[in-house]
């Protein structure tokens, strides 16, 4: 534009803006950037304003001529504004009406995790025996040997340690001096607990345990509960012992099992007795039964009275103090209950399992 633009020129200008301001703003397609082009033409600064600025260097007759296209193309300017709007609105409104998915409905919420089926089984076993008093006590999965089954009357000789074959630590690793390994059942905290406190003691241990066995119902590495009461003679029998254990039997699986204690043999207990339980699939009826073998029973798990060895390893007089104990697998009374037929499906972390178990 010259130093002294004539009417003519500032007409010609002004019609060019118009023009131009349409065709920017046809490749345009958010409402910001429509603004934004809106305000460079018509904005305070913008180029139509800045053009029109010429206005007081005409004469009266020439600024009403030159006046009135200013406004046509202001109006212009704004009226392919709104239509530009009007377009961008309709064409997300075609948009949503052809989404597949309905926005209006509620979302749908991240998936919560669930507790995985032993930490279930775990819970619901330390609820009924907290029913019946006892507390649950822990101790370390690293053990000294003396814990482990010097202290539960298993001498470095006794032939039992060949079903407990364990992981030995390195001491350089481990940092003690003497012989450490990883528990191979959770009966080191109960000779932990009487060590640190007098009768009487009313505890079940559960935890992880750590044992050489690697088949479809055994695993290096599974859970086991235990419990032990310990009080002065004559206030503890095997009658106190099988009630404790049907009492769990059948608020965990179903009030018409039964149990019974077979004679065994444990280092720990004298007399004891291997636990078995009315079969969960046959319900007892055994015949036909290929899970309990058609004897309507199936083990679950050991116990029998403490043996006096394992009180004078603690400090306890045998002759005024008896007790019982038990102890059984988590992930076996889990598979029970869950009806999983091999342990490892426990450990593998597959959520197609996991998701079973709400």
């Amino acid at each position: 534009m010259s130093e002294s633009p004539t009417s003519e020129s500032l007409i010609t200008e002004l019609d060019e803006l118009g023009v131009a301001f349409s065709a920017e703003i046809a490749a345009l397609a958010s409402e910001p950037d429509i603004r934004a082009a809106q305000a460079r033409y018509l904005g305070k600064k913008g180029r139509v304003s800045e053009a029109l600025k010429a206005l007081g260097k005409l004469d009266p007759a020439a600024r009403k001529a030159v006046g009135e296209v200013g406004n046509r193309v202001k109006s212009g300017i704004e009226a392919a504004v709104s239509a530009r709007l009007v377009a961008l609105a309709d064409a997300v409104r075609q948009a949503d009406l052809a989404r597949v998915v309905d926005v209006t409905l509620p979302g749908r919420g991240a998936r919560l995790g669930t507790l995985h089926p032993m930490t279930q089984a775990r819970r619901e076993m330390e609820l009924i025996f907290a029913e019946l008093g006892y507390e649950v006590a822990t101790g370390p999965q690293v053990e000294s040997d003396f814990h482990n089954f010097e202290a539960l009357n298993i001498p470095k000789d006794h032939p039992s340690r060949d079903m407990q074959d364990t992981f030995y630590l390195s001491p350089l690793w481990s940092g003690a001096a003497t012989e450490t390994l990883l528990r191979t059942h959770t009966s080191p905290v109960q000779a932990r607990t009487m060590l640190r406190q007098p009768p009487p003691v009313k505890i079940i241990a559960p935890g992880a345990v750590y044992r050489r066995d690697d088949d479809p119902t055994h695993s290096p590495q599974f859970m086991q509960i235990e419990g032990l009461l310990v009080d002065r003679v004559g206030k503890v029998s095997m009658a106190d012992l099988k009630g404790t254990l049907l009492h769990f039997v059948r608020r965990y699986l179903g009030d018409d099992l039964q149990i019974r204690l077979r004679p065994s043999f444990f280092p720990f207990t004298e007399p004891s007795a291997e636990v078995d339980m009315s079969c969960v699939f046959c319900r007892g009826a055994g015949a036909g039964c290929r899970l309990c073998k058609g004897t309507g029973f199936m083990e679950i798990g050991g116990s029998g009275m403490v043996d006096p060895e394992v009180f004078r390893a603690v400090g306890y007089d045998p002759e005024e103090v008896c007790g019982f104990a038990f102890g059984m697998g988590i992930d076996r009374m889990a598979m029970l209950k869950y009806r999983i037929d091999d342990i490892k499906t426990l450990y593998e972390g597959d959520v197609r399992v996991l998701r079973q178990f709400p």
